[in-house]
């Protein structure tokens, strides 16, 4: 394989603390999650297949025992209404609540879908994970069936969080000389601070096109084979848009050592672990700790020389026989998506209160399994019916 056809391979690290679950994913983002077990501290639904079409598609809840999820959450049913109870005891901004250090792009996009739902899973993970199964591994083999294709996969055993982290950078470190030199790689690891945020996730595919620009590619895998609805695609198109502005500011500078710190409490100082040393002296690096493997990240980004990212383009692909269905380019409009990620983290930031779907969208209702104990469906049925009889009265 030359140089410019991959990155000859990329490391994957093995936690030996608990491992994490994660929120809805795409199938790439899944390869990188399964082993990055270090990072937040809770999520919900680790590696969960629904109907978000953020991982695979129309895996709604007749996959699942309605019995158990009703036991599950059948407390929630008693007239002094836990949830209520529970959310005014104490007062917490939504990221210290589940405490979280950062944000997945595929948490934010949980949001478009329905975010509400996404609250219940961060409140309830073990009912949902009940629907991670075939569909989420089948995809999942495909992207790596198409990693793997590029550059082999290492798996390297990680102590620390700061290992963990030391993956991510030695894998960008890997994949920059390739794209600089007209090569594509996947699986790119993008991270930074937008809008007071920390926010993480992983490129599908980068490469250049016919005309020399860069351009993003993302696989998304169907369980039919039919493209996805509008709801969905939208959720795509803000998801590779977030990747647009992530990597855009990581290579034009915008990435600064103090974030690791401030956002993720890192520890500059730790001595990195033996087998992480050693990939890192592997790739001609001298470094010892994670703060000089950090610096040595953030420049070599900012002077990389790298061009932003001019193309974007979803694939969608049958999940049975890998048939391509279609593939479509996605405008970035910048303002439009930054509008939308501020209403998603004004959330997280506890500046307002959740939300669920309009009614225009309440269908997606029948692929939840919460739809018989959501406060914002029951709110809404509640205010339907007062407008029923106040015109009724009149």
């Amino acid at each position: 394989m030359s140089v410019t056809e991959g990155s000859g391979e990329v490391y994957r690290p093995i936690s030996t603390t608990d491992e994490e679950g994660f929120s809805d994913i795409s199938d790439s983002e899944l390869l990188s999650l399964q082993d990055d077990n270090l990072g937040n501290t809770l999520h919900p639904g680790e590696g969960r297949t629904n109907s978000h079409g953020l991982c695979t598609n129309e895996v709604g809840t007749s996959a699942l025992n309605q019995e158990e999820v009703k036991k599950s959450i059948g407390k929630l049913k008693d007239p002094g209404g836990i949830l209520q109870r529970k959310r005014k005891q104490v007062v917490q901004k939504p990221l210290d609540k589940f405490r979280m250090k950062y944000l997945w792009v595929t948490n934010l996009c949980s949001q478009t879908w329905c975010e509400q739902q996404m609250v219940y899973e961060f409140e309830f993970p073990g009912v949902e994970k009940q629907e991670k199964t075939e569909a989420m591994n089948a995809g999942a083999s495909i992207h790596l069936a198409r990693e793997l294709e590029v550059h082999d996969v290492v798996s390297v055993s990680t102590q620390t969080r700061e290992d963990s982290w030391a993956i991510k950078f030695l894998n960008v470190l890997a994949m920059i000389p390739v794209l600089q030199s007209g090569g594509h790689v996947r699986e790119f690891p993008v991270f930074r601070e937008l809008d007071g945020i920390f926010v993480v996730g992983v490129i599908d595919e980068l490469g250049y096109s016919s005309k020399g620009e860069l351009e993003l590619r993302e696989l998304k895998t169907r369980t039919t084979p039919s493209l996805p609805r509008s709801s969905q695609k939208s959720s795509h198109t803000f998801q590779v848009s977030l990747y647009k502005m992530l990597f855009d500011g990581m290579v034009n500078g915008k990435l600064q050592p103090d974030v690791f710190i401030q956002h993720l409490q890192l520890r500059l100082d730790q001595v990195l672990g033996v087998q992480v040393k050693e990939h890192i002296e592997r790739a001609g690096l001298t470094v010892s700790t994670f703060g000089d493997l950090l610096e040595l990240t953030c420049l070599n980004l900012a002077f990389s020389e790298l061009p932003v990212i001019d193309c974007i383009k979803l694939e969608y692909c049958y999940q049975a026989d890998g048939t391509l269905l279609g593939c479509e380019t996605v405008t970035f409009d910048e303002k439009n998506v930054m509008e939308h990620l501020k209403f998603c983290l004004s959330y997280w930031k506890g500046q307002r209160e959740v939300r669920g779907v309009d009614i225009e969208e309440a269908w997606k209702c029948s692929h939840c399994s919460f739809s018989n104990v959501c406060e914002w469906r029951t709110k809404k049925s509640e205010d339907a019916l007062v407008k029923c009889h106040t015109k009724k009265a009149k």
